[in-house]
């Protein structure tokens, strides 16, 4: 179904690009080249396909694409669609039916960028405008125009890692966990993690080979903590990929009033803010996922419009105001640190 959330979102930046945008009128090529710079009739139909729908981070999504919609006026048709589990077929198919509805243009969070190849290449194919997000890979590749990333990823694991050993006092053994092992920017940022811990903390040691999965599931999240917890009682440490992943092990970690453990998470300040209060989260860090559906759409809206994409261009949104463009990989900074007592006015989201 449509995911339009009408929820009003602070920190958006007023788009004077915006008004830009409006002016003019193109679609995209029948080829699955570049925008041809031909008029249409009617609102551009823009469409932006998450990794699962119902869990916070990607209902957080909608509210920015739903933004987005309400922004441009009659300008646009934009909504978010996803599949109700994470499952790599059922965003294929989500996919093939926006293709046949003809769509102009679709933003898309791959749970499996390689698995989601083929399809994103047939929609270029049609003429379709393809951005993804969380799926550096593909960028340079037939199937997307551009990669949108809300940073480096190295640099977001690296940071996610820092605090880490921050918290064990530079020793210890901790366990990972992602939201899946096929997710591109989850490995990026614990991979770049274990190579930073290996550099600069050698006495810091993961205890599996692998972090675990959760499927940004939370019942898995906390049956993966329970677990992780019996398996290895004198763990130091815990670091995750996933919203679910973080909030759980913090609530069990509560439960048990185990307060050894130091959790270092991407999460959201709605979930993570109570636990940080409180001592159960060491360190969270994220970006606005309202952000990246904003910004992925306007990237879309700006090819639509035969707009160049270079470095520095204004993507109307908070971290996105001057992106670096290189090749067809577009790099925002748009890193959040979570901190005790941050939001004393409430969560931002």
């Amino acid at each position: 179904m449509k995911v339009r959330i009408r929820t009003a979102l602070s920190g958006i930046a007023a788009l004077g690009a915006i008004g830009a945008l409006a002016a003019c009128g193109t679609t995209g090529s029948q080829d699955g080249g570049a925008p041809t710079g031909e008029g249409k009739d009617g609102p551009y139909q823009i469409a932006t396909v998450p990794k699962v729908d119902g869990i916070s981070w990607f209902e957080a999504m909608a509210n920015g694409v739903e933004q987005f919609d309400e922004d441009l006026g009659d300008e646009v048709d934009a909504w978010q669609i996803g599949p109700d589990t994470e499952d790599a077929a059922k965003q294929v198919q989500i996919i093939e039916d926006l293709i046949a509805q003809n769509v102009d243009a679709m933003v898309v969070v791959p749970n499996d960028p390689q698995a989601l190849e083929p399809a994103l290449t047939k929609a270029r194919e049609r003429g379709i405008v393809v951005i993804t997000h969380e799926a550096p890979a593909l960028a340079g590749t037939e199937a997307v125009d551009y990669d949108l990333e809300a940073f480096d990823n190295a640099v977001f694991g690296e940071r996610m890692f820092e605090k880490l050993a921050e918290g064990m006092g530079g020793e210890g053994t901790f366990v990972g966990m992602v939201g899946s092992l096929t997710s591109e920017t989850h490995m990026a940022w614990y991979n770049a993690g274990i190579a930073y811990l290996e550099e600069n903390y050698p006495e810091i040691t993961p205890v599996t080979a692998q972090p675990y999965e959760d499927n940004n599931d939370d019942a898995t999240a906390r049956a993966n903590a329970l677990e992780i917890l019996r398996a290895y009682p004198d763990l130091d440490g815990f670091v995750n990929g996933s919203v679910s992943a973080g909030a759980n092990f913090s609530a069990v970690l509560k439960e048990k009033n185990n307060t050894h453990v130091t959790v270092s998470s991407l999460s959201l300040p709605s979930v993570a803010g109570p636990y940080l209060e409180e001592g159960w989260t060491y360190s969270a860090q994220t970006w606005n996922p309202a952000g990246a559906g904003y910004a992925g759409n306007v990237l879309a809206l700006k090819l639509l419009q035969g707009e160049t994409i270079e470095s520095g261009i204004d993507l109307g949104f908070e971290g996105y105001e001057s992106v670096t463009v290189d090749g067809e990989m577009v790099v925002g900074d748009a890193i959040m640190m979570l901190e005790k007592g941050q939001f004393p006015d409430g969560y931002p989201f």
